[in-house]
């Protein structure tokens, strides 16, 4: 287990997050996933705690791997769905919030559609002053600081699976290629990837790219290794890692794509396409994958090539660590 000191009270996203912060949860990881691959896979190490999940927007992998990780640490788990909730009735988000306070939620994993509303209620828990941790599931537009911290260990997993660190990418190339201007998990990468001194291009339609490095977020991108592409090949010559995004349909206001078939054809991943980058080359997702779409069925399903099992597996360890590290200090 990692022993630098966690001080971090809130995970609400990845930009402030120190290398040291980013080798602690990659090591505390590696530790779960000693204990996942055990007989019990289990450990009492928040029991007696609760674990509140309040997903305010729609979610398989992300919902699932976090109920997951919190009885694996032998917390108590709630669970929020939106549509059968009080808010239906007009209670707002912060009430709600403090429904669970009430009820004993030592951590509250936020999701919700609107970016910002995490922040909105760790600023009500630390106003209330009580220890009560918010993490991040994905808000909006903004963030997804979990997803980024399992792609993350998922890459330095395979690099050094015994001992994952940031260190280990710098100077990789890692092209991350799709709806970038939509993709809360892209901005995530693009923290967790550039603190590694990792060299990462984004590639994309014009209308699905940043025109400028200042709408992902923050003035200090451009002191990092970052590349804007509107062609894929320059992106993939020579990629080490190839991220590829989901199209985020629900999120686009207006038409800013001909059509599915014609975005594959430019910027989807193929066997052909791989062949400009190294030869080791893998490729990650997200997900939910549309197939055929982002990248190539058969493709997606071949080891030799695809993270994609790996990044769901990685994320009920990554998950574990992330609570394990923020309520270790309330036993």
């Amino acid at each position: 287990m990692a022993t630098t000191v966690w001080t971090r009270r809130h995970v609400l996203g990845l930009a402030d997050f120190t290398p040291a912060e980013f080798d602690t949860v990659l090591q505390t990881a590696a530790s779960f996933r000693e204990v996942l691959s055990t007989r019990t896979k289990k450990v009492p190490a928040l029991q007696g705690q609760v674990v509140a999940n309040l997903f305010f927007e729609p979610s398989t992998r992300t919902r699932s791997s976090f109920e997951l990780a919190a009885r694996r640490l032998s917390a108590d788990t709630l669970n929020f769905a939106a549509g059968t909730s009080s808010l239906t009735k007009g209670e707002t988000i912060l009430d709600t919030a403090k429904t669970y306070l009430a009820m004993g939620a030592d951590m509250m994993v936020i999701r919700h559609r609107e970016a910002g509303v995490p922040h909105a209620i760790a600023a009500e828990m630390n106003q209330l002053g009580v220890r009560v941790s918010i993490l991040n599931a994905g808000d909006g537009q903004h963030e997804h600081p979990s997803q980024g911290l399992l792609d993350l260990f998922t890459i330095t997993s395979l690099i050094d699976f015994e001992y994952p660190r940031l260190g280990l990418l710098a100077g990789k190339k890692i092209a991350i290629v799709g709806d970038i201007l939509h993709s809360r998990v892209a901005r995530s990468n693009i923290w967790s990837l550039t603190s590694s001194k990792a060299e990462v291009h984004l590639a994309g339609p014009p209308t699905l790219l940043p025109k400028l490095l200042a709408q992902i977020g923050d003035s200090s991108l451009p002191n990092r290794n970052i590349f804007l592409h509107w062609e894929l090949e320059p992106a993939l010559k020579d990629a080490d890692f190839v991220m590829t995004l989901r199209l985020q349909k629900e999120r686009m206001t207006s038409h800013l794509l001909p059509s599915l078939r014609e975005y594959h054809q430019h910027f989807g991943i193929t066997r052909d396409r791989l062949k400009l980058c190294k030869p080791d080359v893998k490729i990650l997702h997200p997900g939910p994958v549309n197939r055929g779409v982002e990248v190539s069925s058969d493709l997606m399903d071949d080891p030799e090539f695809s993270l994609i099992s790996q990044q769901v597996t990685s994320g009920v360890a990554v998950r574990m660590a992330l609570l394990y590290l923020m309520g270790s200090g309330k036993n």
